[in-house]
Order: C-alpha cells, then sequence, then structure tokens
C-alpha cells in the first residue's frame, strides 16, 4: 500500500468517513484544509440511478452565479457579423475554414468549441479530432447556436456543461478552493438543482444514489442526499 503524504494524512482527520454531512457544514470542512501552492478546485460528484444499458444519460449545461474561478479559452467557428459578435464577447480563437484545417492538423489550445449553425458542415469534419476530446459543439449544449456571442459570454462568465458517465457517474467543477463558503455553497446549490431536473423521464427509483464533495487534492466528504 502506497505510503499517504503527511498533507493527505490530516486532510482525512477532518473528516468521519462514516458519516454523511450537509452540503454546508462540507463546505465548511474543505475550506479548513491546509492551503496547497495551487488554487484546488472544488467539485461534485454524483452516482446516479441511471440505466445506462438502456441509454439513459443526463447531460446539459449550468451557469454559475460565481463562476468556476478558472480561465477558459474559447475558439469560435464563425464569420462575417458573427465573428464580430464573438469577438466583443471575448472570444480567444475565431475563425471559419482555415481554422478547420488548423485544428485537422494537431492544434489544440482551447477549452470549448462554439460554432455557428452555418458553420457546422465544415466543423463535422473535426468529430474524430474533437469528439474523444469531449470538445465537439452541440446544440444540445448550446454551442451551436446562431447567437455566438451570448455563448461565448456565458462561458467566460462561467457556464459548464455536465454529462452522466457510462456508470452512471457525474462530475461536476462548482468553484476554487480560495472562493469564501459562501460562493461555493450557491455554486453547488445551481448544480445539484441542474442536476435533478435533468433526470430522464423515465428513470425509476433513486435517482441521486449518492454525492460527494471534493478538493482536487481532497478529501472528499460524503453528502446526506436526502438534504440536498
Amino acid at each position: 500500500m502506497a505510503k499517504r503524504s503527511k498533507r493527505c494524512t490530516e486532510r482525512l482527520k477532518l473528516v468521519d468517513r462514516e458519516k454523511k454531512y450537509p452540503l454546508d457544514q462540507a463546505i465548511k470542512i474543505l475550506k479548513q484544509v491546509e492551503k496547497t501552492k495551487f488554487d484546488e478546485t472544488v467539485a461534485l460528484s454524483f452516482q446516479l440511478g441511471i440505466k445506462t444499458a438502456a441509454n439513459e444519460m443526463v447531460r446539459g449545461t449550468v451557469s454559475l452565479p460565481h463562476g468556476t474561478g478558472s480561465t477558459v479559452k474559447v475558439l469560435c467557428f464563425c464569420k462575417g457579423e458573427s465573428a464580430r459578435e464573438a469577438e466583443t464577447a471575448g472570444a480567444d480563437v475565431i475563425g471559419a475554414e482555415e481554422l478547420v484545417k488548423k485544428v485537422q492538423d494537431g492544434w489544440l489550445e482551447f477549452d470549448v468549441v462554439v460554432a455557428h449553425p452555418d458553420m457546422m458542415r465544415e466543423v463535422s469534419k473535426l468529430g474524430k479530432v474533437l469528439g474523444p476530446r469531449k470538445l465537439m459543439p452541440s446544440p444540445k449544449t448550446g454551442t451551436v447556436t446562431p447567437h455566438v456571442g451570448r455563448a461565448v459570454s456565458e462561458l467566460k462568465a462561467g457556464r459548464i456543461e455536465f454529462k452522466s458517465d457510462k456508470t452512471g457517474g457525474l462530475h461536476a467543477p462548482c468553484g476554487k478552493l480560495s472562493f469564501d463558503e459562501k460562493k461555493l455553497l450557491e455554486n453547488a446549490q445551481v448544480i445539484i438543482r441542474a442536476v435533478k431536473e435533468a433526470k430522464p423521464i423515465g428513470s425509476k427509483g433513486d435517482y441521486l444514489k449518492s454525492a460527494a464533495v471534493t478538493a482536487t487534492q481532497g478529501p472528499g466528504i460524503r453528502l446526506a442526499v436526502a438534504t440536498l
């Protein structure tokens, strides 16, 4: 068994591993951990009671009231007036066919992609490049839209995408450890509400089976699902 670091050991002392905590109490505990040299991400993790074998999936987007605390580099496929809108909104990289070619050739220095519908015939050529990296724009997540300026603004302000995996797990960032308790709590509450509202119509039984909140280097704190 790998030996735990002193920091890990000290952090684990803050948590009763057999207990499930209300969200506000869990965040208070996270704020007590010793700080590292970098600003750790705070994230929510869920285990959902969905039938993945029957292709049940939970997916959506939500705008965090206090942002994620991370700088997001947005690439936008558009041209003409839409390109001017994207630039005004703060898109980092803007282009059309020539940008598609650049990405095809291996350039991937961006975090999220927005595309105007008129560009999707060209952007679809990037399916094998962007798909495996979960960067392919989609109308379902609002990243294929004629209103590219609005989409860019929302992403820069802290809009995130969440999606369940093949095991029914779902993970979403809700801020940085440097955020105060109120900001972390409000961001987390918005994510929890969005995940609940995204419950598949045909899903039966317990939907939120378990949940936890954690910082990048732990500890993972189990949440009392009934209080969420």
